[in-house]
């Protein structure tokens, strides 16, 4: 188990490290396509929370591209690693974001069935390829 543990944070280094190399070259952003795939219905294209279905909401989305600016200068990474995730929410009855954790917890189970995988690794990796991507849309 524990050199599993060491193979998927290698792999998750090598993703985010190269991440910025594979955009200059026209490879996939896996940051920005988790970002196009499941955040900009609600946020926008460009993070500003004018996404297609904000109007349908109860509570307009925030602006993701403000979150350093509005936290002192500090990417609050934790908190909104949580927010994703979600299994720190106590209530999910008003939450209008899905439970990201969860969602990718059922997909994984459904992409691997079959294989054996690290179900939590698998959820970090989305989550911390967003989280990359959401810091990139810093205004600074």
């Amino acid at each position: 188990m524990r050199c599993s543990k060491r193979w998927y944070s290698l792999a998750l280094a090598s993703a985010l490290l190269c991440g910025g190399a594979a955009q200059g070259q026209g490879m996939s952003d896996f940051g920005k396509r988790e970002f196009d795939a499941n955040c900009a219905s609600c946020h926008g294209l460009d993070g500003k929370g004018k996404g297609v279905l904000a109007d349908f909401l109860r509570k307009p989305p925030p602006d993701l591209t403000t979150l350093t600016v509005r936290n002192e200068g500090v990417f609050p990474l934790s908190r909104l690693y949580d927010s994703i995730e979600g299994g720190s929410i106590a209530s999910h009855g008003t939450r209008e974001m899905p439970v990201w954790g969860w969602e990718y917890r059922t997909q994984a189970r459904g992409s691997f069935a079959e294989s054996p995988y690290d179900t939590e690794a698998y959820v970090r990796v989305r989550i911390l390829a967003l989280l990359e991507y959401l810091s990139r849309l810093q205004q600074r």
